[in-house]
């Protein structure tokens, strides 16, 4: 395996070397002075509160051997000795470039998920599956942006495949993120209307995820979720791309019949060849049949054998903050979803508290942001959902989403509460919570949901 040296950087980024050894060897990078291990390359990002140039000391003192730094013209380094400092226009540009080259570097399967809802799911679902076969690298958490993409890529060692996950806020940004991992695979989950505030339409959310096929490599495969209505119309209508379908309502490569759905798992049959193969996912809800619906898809194009695909499916852990269902000691469920939120996740969750177990059915639910001038009309329609699934009880947090307990009301849902903040929501849910109530609890990052989390699980 080739390395990565310092003198590539140069090349590639068209930085400038202020100190230190072009033939130096660059393989672990970090971009946070807390976690630099001996050895590590710091890059020091700029954020609207801080400049990573200001912290280069501490990462070589704490055993970085080298940073990549923002050009700054009055900046002054002391130079160490076995250390070097490179200066780029721009670290995050600079990330990407060197990520690309290491990805280069490897011929092995790719697999890039992106979608409006269930990226991060069906990431871990399609993990635990390639990893019964290669050693696989994934994306943690949900490090799927211009910065985390990279800096996973940069992660690679001897991994036989790596799987990561792509986000996107506006149109543009799948194409650099593509151009930079090159999957042999491209997942689409769904195009739902996360970030309708920023694109405008559902039909230009379509355009921004296909642009993750644009860095598909020769023969490689879009896997895509046939049952979602924009997607379906576009696998129809092209030709141009390898095309694997999964469904349920829809005639598909991969379809799923008899399904059996619990709180605590979901059942259901597939056709593979000529047999019909019983799948059993360790998670409730529909949402996840979709999910393991991809991951064999891409499973059954890596050869990956039958039994292992199901293994995988069977062993598959959900990232933190995603339908986590934790029992509290005070004897009712939480449902921590609180990781992000728009309407097509509102809806799957709230269908998913409703056939969960429980006296109550209580959802906490929170304001959905980046969804612009759409953002009153879906949260309304979230409130058709809180309805239409029985929940006993609605407590709000935020401003918009009064919306969501207006029309609750309106559609019949009895016992609602509004709150101004996580306080407020804490104390009325403490003062209504009883033994064998099931809890959701939602909302967009930004509302810091996982406090009331954490307050009801003390």
């Amino acid at each position: 395996m080739d390395k990565i040296r310092v003198k590539d950087i140069l090349k590639i980024t068209g930085g400038t070397l202020i100190y230190g050894n072009e033939e130096e060897v660059c393989e672990n990078f970090s971009r946070n002075t807390k976690e630099i291990n001996e050895g590590d390359i710091y890059i020091g990002f700029k954020g609207e509160n801080f400049d990573g140039i200001e912290f280069y000391e501490e990462a070589l003192e704490k055993g970085a051997k080298g940073c990549i730094l923002n050009r700054n013209l009055n900046k002054e380094f002391k130079q160490r000795n076995g250390e070097f400092i490179i200066q780029v226009e721009d670290t995050v540009d600079a990330v990407g470039k060197i990520a690309k080259l290491k990805r280069q570097m490897y011929n092995i399967p790719v697999i890039a998920v992106t979608g409006s809802v269930g990226k991060t799911s069906t990431k871990d679902i399609i993990y635990s599956v390639v990893s019964q076969k290669y050693k696989t690298l994934k994306t943690q958490g949900n490090m799927n942006n211009h910065i985390g993409m990279p800096l996973t890529i940069l992660k690679l060692k001897d991994e036989e495949a790596l799987v990561v996950e792509m986000g996107m806020n506006h149109l543009g940004e799948l194409s650099k993120l593509t151009d930079i991992a090159k999957p042999t695979i491209a997942v689409i989950t769904n195009v739902g209307t996360a970030h309708i505030g920023n694109l405008g339409s559902r039909e230009n959310i379509l355009k921004a995820k296909l642009e993750i096929l644009e860095g598909l490599s020769e023969n490689g495969y879009a896997v895509i979720n046939n049952d979602n209505d924009l997607l379906h119309k576009w696998v129809k209508d092209q030709n141009k791309y390898n095309t694997v379908t999964y469904g349920i309502n829809s005639e598909s490569n991969y379809i799923a019949q008899n399904i059996k759905l619990s709180d605590t798992n979901s059942k259901y049959k597939v056709q593979i060849d000529n047999n019909l193969e019983e799948i059993t996912v360790p998670v409730g809800g529909e949402a996840f049949i979709y999910n393991s619906l991809a991951a064999i898809s891409v499973g059954r194009i890596l050869n990956i054998p039958m039994d292992k695909i199901k293994q995988g499916i069977e062993k598959f852990e959900l990232s933190k903050m995603r339908l986590d269902v934790q029992k509290t000691k005070q004897g009712y469920t939480i449902i921590n979803d609180c990781y992000n939120a728009n309407y097509d996740s509102m809806k799957s969750s709230l269908e998913y508290l409703q056939k969960m177990n429980g006296k109550r059915k209580i959802a906490v639910l929170g304001d959905m942001l980046e969804l612009g001038d759409y953002s009153k009309e879906l949260h309304e329609k979230v409130g058709i959902e809180v309805s239409k699934n029985n929940i006993d009880i609605l407590i709000t947090v935020g401003k918009e989403a009064k919306n969501i307990a207006k029309i609750a009301k309106e559609n019949g849902t009895k016992q609602i509460y509004m709150c101004e903040n996580n306080k407020d929501a804490i104390e009325q849910i403490k003062k209504i919570v009883e033994k064998e109530d099931t809890i959701l609890i939602k909302a967009s990052n930004s509302m810091h949901f996982k406090e009331i989390v954490e307050a009801l699980c003390k």
